[in-house]
Formats: structure tokens, sequence, C-alpha cells
């Protein structure tokens, strides 16, 4: 269960990541 829950956390992290990078993308057009 614990494993499961990290494995969440960490795909949250990936996506902010993907979001904080498209709106960089954004912000630099």
């Amino acid at each position: 269960m614990f494993k499961q829950n990290f494995k969440k956390s960490a795909f949250t992290l990936i996506e902010l990541l993907v979001v904080i990078a498209i709106i960089g993308i954004l912000a630099a057009v």
C-alpha cells in the first residue's frame, strides 16, 4: 500500500513538472 501511494505521489510530481514545462514554453512564446 505504501509503495502504491509513493508511485502515485511520484506520478503527481512528474505531472507537475510537465505542467510547469508547458507554462514555461507558453511564456517563452
